[in-house]
């Protein structure tokens, strides 16, 4: 498999769980995590069988835009146990700096 680690994003509105490697809620009051080291591995879409997990918006700032109104710069599948839903009221972002 050929891809890449990334190091350096931030979770915001849920926490990473790294005993069973999927998002859980985020404990009270913490608002940003660190994310673990992220493996991403480039898929053709129509090879993509995704089970459980949550498409994640990646963007440069937690302003989840730029100066020129740019800001997404990927989706990350994320593992969950939980339905994609709650993950979408929560406003889980994964972002590049914390500003």
């Amino acid at each position: 498999m050929q891809g890449c680690y990334v190091t350096g994003l931030f979770l915001q509105g849920a926490r990473w769980d790294p005993e069973n490697r999927c998002l859980t809620r985020s404990i009270p009051k913490v608002l940003v995590e660190p994310l673990p080291v992220l493996s991403i591995v480039p898929i053709e879409t129509h090879r993509l069988k995704l089970q459980n997990t949550f498409r994640t918006p990646v963007y440069t700032t937690s302003e989840r835009r730029n100066a020129m109104g740019v800001g997404l710069v990927f989706e990350a599948d994320l593992r969950t146990e939980e339905h994609e839903s709650l993950w979408v009221l929560q406003g889980v972002c994964l972002t590049m700096n914390l500003d």
